[in-house]
């Protein structure tokens, strides 16, 4: 059994401010000297990197950074929720849950699955619901008394008022909540606005902003501070009990498809050649989205995994045997990322060598012809362009043909996020075959290249893992 004091920020709808409360109680437990781990409930990739930074106070100075993880039910199972925030969340003091959209929110038309309310409950933790105020006052009673009672499994332990006008505008919202029997844990005023930009596809990531993000992140820390009864809230997340479950250990998963060997006798060494291959990872303000477990997958498999950025690098790691490129924007940097011709012919010639190379969304707009006209690696006969449709979605797949990641037959459920376009859609190999919610071929499987515009989380295939070092270990430096 292992206890962690945990705590689920959560909110009627979006829009209500739950990641500046949740960003901002990290960076304030954090400040106060607390190992605090960051958890983000569904696919996002921009609000854990503000997670991350929040936690990286300079009073955690001497701890290991720890990365800002999702806890995603639909893409990993409702079965790897416990393990997965156990092995985040091992040796934190306090560990933060930020929710997604509404509370009861879930994968459309699949009931609670993957909802805020769905990953509190596996996880036992308690829930603050994060009110936005602004336009009401003795109604919000009414609100949280329904989403208190909706589900009598979720334990919704205490509300943070956000938006609030006034001191009297918060006496009456109090003594609403009074007769609701949920216990307010804090009020935040509607003024002094955090400023954090937005765009296309939400937030703009950490990477590209970190001076101003590590000023946002303080502000937030100070307001919560200020509106918060830290105490309280740190009292509920140590009433969390313990969980029984054994935490995720990517070596213990990978560990079938390697034969049952250790990390250091696999990948290179069960192909015959050896040593540990390079498999170099996209990283930098172009390629910000990727979830931590990947690389600890890949480590487990028997890489060794070295960053890069296409931005700012004009060569791949030294030996690079393998590479993965995963999302990010990289329209907002196509002339940068086009101006570096030196490591896109080199990206280029790798391909044709038949490196394997894992490539997700951003990672399948660099490697086309073309991304709104600027030219890319040409690894695959494609262009690709900003458009006005956002695409948007969990979905289920199967993998049409053998590649560096899966076998033919494979299935898996990825997510679609994204407002750009390639043509054409899918190669004469096409890496996945869309089964719901609608039928459609999409990717490309070119060589050692598996390009698509899917976002998988290995933690619920780490075959892949597996697969994809073993394919680099065969091709060698």
């Amino acid at each position: 059994m292992v206890s962690v004091p945990r705590l689920v920020i959560a909110a009627p709808a979006s829009g209500s401010g739950k990641t500046m409360v949740a960003t901002g109680l990290m960076a304030a437990f954090a400040e106060r000297g607390l190992n605090v781990s960051p958890h983000k409930v569904g696919p996002d990739y921009i609000d854990p990197g503000y997670h991350a930074l929040a936690v990286s106070s300079p009073a955690r100075s001497g701890r290991a950074a720890r990365p800002g993880r999702n806890l995603d039910a639909y893409l990993c199972g409702p079965e790897r929720i416990r393990p997965l925030f156990l092995h985040g969340a091992a040796g934190c003091d306090l560990a933060v849950v930020e929710g997604v959209m509404g509370l009861y929110d879930g994968a459309a038309g699949q009931g609670e699955l993957a909802s805020t309310a769905h990953v509190a409950k596996l996880l036992r933790a308690p829930v603050v619901l994060v009110v936005d105020a602004s336009s009401q006052s003795r109604s919000v009673a009414a609100l949280v008394h329904g989403f208190a009672s909706w589900d009598p499994e979720v334990r919704l332990a205490g509300v943070i008022l956000n938006k609030v006008g006034s001191d009297r505008h918060e006496e009456l919202l109090r003594e609403a909540l009074d007769e609701s029997g949920v216990p307010v844990l804090g009020a935040l005023r509607r003024m002094r606005a955090v400023h954090a930009p937005s765009r296309h596809l939400g937030l703009v990531p950490v990477a590209e902003r970190r001076a101003e993000a590590v000023e946002s992140v303080a502000a937030l820390a100070e307001r919560v501070r200020e509106g918060c009864d830290l105490e309280a809230l740190l009292a509920l997340a140590r009433s969390a009990p313990p969980l029984a479950d054994p935490p995720w250990d990517p070596e213990r998963e990978t560990a079938p498809a390697r034969g049952g060997v250790g990390a250091a006798g696999s990948g290179a060494d069960a192909a015959g050649g050896g040593g540990r291959p390079v498999v170099a990872m996209a990283g930098g303000a172009a390629f910000t989205f990727s979830y931590a477990e990947h690389a600890e997958l890949l480590t487990a498999a028997g890489a060794e995994v070295v960053p890069f950025d296409p931005l700012r690098d004009e060569r791949l790691p030294p030996g690079t045997a393998g590479l993965v490129i995963g999302g990010g924007f990289p329209e907002v940097f196509a002339p940068e990322l086009s101006a570096n011709e030196p490591l896109r012919a080199e990206v280029a010639r790798v391909a044709a060598a038949g490196a394997p190379i894992a490539a997700e969304c951003a990672g399948l707009l660099y490697l086309a012809r073309s991304l709104d006209g600027e030219p890319m690696c040409g690894v695959l006969p494609a262009e690709a362009r900003m458009s006005e449709r956002l695409t948007l979605g969990y979905r289920e797949a199967v993998a049409i043909g053998d590649s560096s990641l899966a076998a033919a037959g494979t299935r898996v459920r990825g997510h679609e996020f994204h407002r750009t376009a390639v043509e054409p859609g899918a190669g004469p190999e096409p890496a996945w075959g869309l089964v719901r919610p609608e039928r459609r071929a999409e990717g490309f499987v070119q060589g050692g290249v598996h390009a698509s515009y899917l976002h998988v989380h290995w933690a619920a295939v780490p075959d892949a893992a597996v697969r994809f070092v073993a394919g680099c270990a065969r091709r060698g430096g």
